[in-house]
């Protein structure tokens, strides 16, 4: 009796050390599975200059007047010369937008003889009307500057230099920003003595479809009559992410 209980037991013992080390072997699999894969990540930066072809002006007609009736008629006047000057330069009228309007109270706080405060009281109006122009014939950009304070433009003067379509510079920069980041990841990989896997992921972490004025100017726009005007140019960067695994 003795012995039967020992062999069973036994048999019972080694059954579990069967099975333990089954889960064992299937599992081992599994944990390498898991291990993280190797990577690196680069990023690479393109950027392109080019010279602008349109401008967008903010010009701003102020007119004061004890009412704002008369103030509104003086501002009406002169917008309405400046709008017939910018036509007459051949701007189109998809071209011109009134950007902003208003009109507002101008009030003077007066003392009593007593010389305590009284209520501000309204001394006069100002009537604001803000045009702004796309001028895409750069050579008329002086002209039409200097016409518009001429008929009446005394605020703004904003310019703004930029492009039509930046989109074909926008993909030369993707481009480069692309070579820079693989020669990157290769120089990187060599010299640690690795090698480039395949790509995981591309991400465009940044674009910059407005473009920014950079401080040399590569072109002067002028004429004996008109407001000189530098253009300068337009710098369009993107920069991307790279993601490769590394084969060891």
């Amino acid at each position: 009796m003795r012995q039967a209980f020992l062999s069973s037991t036994f048999f019972a013992a080694l059954a579990l050390t069967t099975t333990m080390v089954g889960l064992g072997s299937m599992n081992a699999p599994a944990f390498a599975q898991n291990a993280p894969t190797p990577r690196i990540v680069v990023s690479g930066t393109g950027t392109v200059d080019v010279a602008p072809d349109m401008a967008v002006l903010s010009l701003s007609v102020v007119r004061q007047a004890e009412t704002a009736r008369a103030a509104l008629d003086a501002n009406n006047e002169a917008m309405e010369g400046v709008l017939s000057a910018m036509q007459a330069e051949g701007i189109e009228s998809s071209d011109m937008q009134t950007s902003n309007f208003s009109i507002q109270p101008r009030y003077e706080r007066v003392n009593n003889n007593s010389g305590t405060r009284k209520d501000p009281e309204i001394i006069g109006y100002d009537v604001f009307n803000t045009l702004t122009v796309r001028v895409r014939d750069l050579t008329s950009l002086g002209r039409v500057l200097d016409k518009s304070v001429s008929l009446g433009v005394n605020s703004g003067g904003n310019i703004i230099f930029t492009n039509d379509d930046p989109s074909a510079a926008i993909e030369e920069a993707r481009i480069k920003a692309m070579q820079a980041a693989m020669r990157k990841a290769d120089v990187m990989t060599s010299t640690a003595g690795v090698g480039l896997g395949e790509i995981l992921e591309i991400t465009e972490r940044s674009a910059s479809p407005q473009p920014q004025p950079i401080a040399r100017a590569t072109a002067m726009v002028a004429s004996a009559a008109s407001v000189p005007i530098a253009t300068g140019e337009n710098s369009y960067s993107v920069t991307v992410n790279i993601i490769y695994t590394l084969d060891q």
